[in-house]
C-alpha cells in the first residue's frame, strides 16, 4: 500500500503544520454537548488513518466526501490532500441519481461515507484536473452539476479574508451546524481549524432548541448561519442568555430586516450579513454594529477582495486571491477564470455599501420588456400583511413570459394585486399571486425562483391559478 507522498505543495498542508505546532494538545472539536471530540494533535493521527484507508488509490483521484458534519471532516481533508488526492463534498441531502450524477461528471474514484468506510468508484485520475486540489459541486445553466478548481492556496486565502474581515481568532468557537459539505461551511468552519487553529463545535440538529442549547454548553463565541435559523431562534418565548456569544452571521440567502430587527430584539445582538459566492468565496461583509437592516445590503468588500462594476447593468468583477481556477468539466473563463469572478447577482453601490438587486438569469422578458424581480418585490413587501413576497417569471403563449408573485403573511391575493395596482406600472403588475403558509426554501435557507416557478406550473395543470394561457 502506497503511503503519505512527499514534496506535495499544498498551502493548507503547511498552514496545519503550524497549527498543530502551536495547538497541538488543546481541543479543535467539540461536540454540541461541549465534550472534546478531537484535540488538534487527534486530528493528525486521524489523518494518518485516512492515509491508510486512502493509499490505493493514484494522486489526481477525486474522493467524493460524504459524511455529513462529522468531526472527521479535518482529518479526512488533511488525508487526502497527503496523497494528492482531490476531496469532492457532498451533502447527505442529496437524491440517490442527483448524488451519482454528481459522481460520473467528476469522475470520483472513491466515495467516504458517515460511516467510515471507503466506496470505490472506479474512476481514477480524471482529465482536466491537474493542479486542483479541490472540487465544490455547483449548479450549471442546466441541470447538470459542475464543479468548480481550486487550489489549496485559494481555499486558505478566503480562509484568511474571512478571519480578518470578521475578527476570528484562535480565542473564538465557532458553532457549526450549517453543513460542513457546503461552501459557507467548509470556509467557516473546516479551513479556519486548519489554516488558523480556530476550534468548532460539530452539530447536525438545525432545530432551534438543540442549537440554543448548543450555543449555551459549548460556549461558543461564533455562530455562523442562515436567515432560517434566525426567524426561528427570534421567535422563542425562552431560552438561555448565550453570554459568550458575540458574533452571528447569517449568509446563504439575503438577511430580511424583521428577522434580524426580531433577533435583535431578543438576544441583543447584530447579525452581520455575510455575501459571497462558492467560485471565489467571501464577497462582503457588513462589520458595522449599527443595529439598523436595509433590504439587500450585503456590506462592502472583504478584505484582499477587489469589487469592480461591469457596464451599466449592475453586475461586478470580484477579483482576490481565493477567486477559484474555473469550472469542471466545462470551463467557462467568461465567467470564471484568471483571478477573476463575474457573479450572476445584480448590485447596487450605494453610500453604505453594496446592495443585492435581482439576479441577472432571474429578469423576467414580459412582451420585450425586461422586469427586474426584486423591484417588484421591494414594492409589494410594503403592502398591509405581506410577510414575505419572492417574484418569478412563467412562460406565456401572449406575452412570452408573466410575472408571478408568492406571498406568505396575513393577506388576500386581490388585496396584494390591488396594492400592486396602485404602486407599480400596469406592465409590471403580476398576474397572479400564489398565497403559500411559508416561503418554500432549500437546506440552505434559500428560495429558488426556478424551483418556484416550477411548482407554481403544478398549479396550473390542475387549474388552481388566473394566470391566463
Amino acid at each position: 500500500m502506497r503511503r503519505a507522498m512527499k514534496n506535495i505543495n499544498n498551502a493548507i498542508l503547511d498552514r496545519w503544520a503550524g497549527t498543530l505546532g502551536r495547538r497541538g494538545p488543546e481541543a479543535a472539536v467539540l461536540g454540541p454537548d461541549g465534550a472534546v471530540e478531537r484535540t488538534f494533535a487527534d486530528i493528525e493521527r486521524e489523518a494518518g488513518q485516512w492515509v491508510e484507508k486512502l493509499g490505493r488509490w493514484q494522486p489526481g483521484t477525486v474522493v467524493a466526501i460524504e459524511v455529513g458534519n462529522s468531526a472527521s471532516w479535518p482529518a479526512l481533508v488533511l488525508g487526502a490532500m497527503r496523497l494528492g488526492l482531490i476531496p469532492l463534498p457532498l451533502g447527505r441531502h442529496m437524491a440517490r441519481d442527483e448524488r451519482e450524477l454528481a459522481l460520473a461528471t467528476c469522475g470520483a474514484g472513491a466515495l467516504v461515507t458517515g460511516m467510515g468506510e471507503v466506496e470505490e468508484r472506479g474512476g481514477e485520475m480524471a482529465p482536466g484536473l491537474e493542479g486542483c486540489d479541490f472540487l465544490k459541486l455547483t449548479s450549471g445553466t442546466t441541470s447538470r452539476p459542475r464543479a468548480i478548481r481550486f487550489t489549496a492556496g485559494q481555499l486558505a486565502a478566503d480562509c484568511d479574508n474571512i478571519c480578518e474581515t470578521m475578527g476570528i481568532g484562535e480565542e473564538d468557537l465557532n458553532f457549526g451546524v450549517i453543513p460542513f459539505s457546503h461552501s459557507y461551511g467548509f470556509s467557516n468552519l473546516i479551513t479556519p481549524l486548519l489554516c488558523r487553529g480556530v476550534p468548532l463545535a460539530a452539530s447536525e440538529d438545525p432545530l432551534p432548541r438543540a442549537i440554543l442549547n448548543g450555543l449555551e454548553r459549548t460556549g461558543a463565541t461564533v455562530f455562523p448561519g442562515m436567515p432560517v435559523f434566525y426567524e426561528k431562534l427570534a421567535a422563542m418565548a425562552d431560552g438561555p442568555a448565550l453570554p459568550r456569544l458575540r458574533l452571528c452571521i447569517s449568509a446563504g440567502a439575503p438577511l430580511p430586516g424583521r428577522v434580524g430587527e426580531a433577533f435583535n430584539a431578543r438576544f441583543l445582538r447584530k447579525v452581520h450579513t455575510f455575501y459571497g459566492s462558492s467560485e471565489c468565496g467571501g464577497i462582503g461583509y457588513d462589520g458595522s454594529e449599527e443595529r439598523v437592516y436595509e433590504e439587500g445590503f450585503v456590506g462592502s468588500a472583504m478584505r484582499h477582495v477587489e469589487i469592480a462594476p461591469l457596464g451599466e447593468a449592475g453586475q461586478i468583477a470580484v477579483r482576490s486571491g481565493a477567486v477559484a481556477d474555473g469550472y469542471y468539466p466545462e470551463p467557462e473563463p467568461e465567467t470564471l477564470g484568471g483571478g477573476r469572478f463575474v457573479p450572476g447577482d445584480l448590485v447596487r453601490m450605494g453610500e453604505r455599501g453594496m446592495y443585492l438587486a435581482g439576479r441577472a438569469t432571474d429578469v423576467i422578458n414580459i412582451a420585450g420588456r425586461k422586469l427586474n424581480p426584486a423591484e417588484v418585490e421591494a414594492r409589494l413587501a410594503r403592502c398591509p400583511g405581506v410577510r414575505q413576497v419572492v417574484v418569478f417569471g412563467v412562460a406565456s403563449a401572449l406575452r412570452n413570459e408573466e410575472a408571478v408573485a408568492c406571498v406568505s403573511g396575513s393577506v388576500a391575493a386581490e388585496e396584494v394585486l390591488r396594492y400592486a395596482r396602485a404602486v407599480l406600472s400596469g406592465w409590471q403588475v403580476p398576474k397572479d399571486v400564489w398565497l403559500v403558509d411559508e416561503m418554500p426554501v432549500n437546506e440552505r435557507g434559500k428560495v429558488s425562483r426556478r424551483e418556484l416557478a416550477r411548482a407554481y406550473a403544478e398549479l396550473l395543470k390542475d387549474g388552481k391559478s388566473r394566470l391566463p394561457g
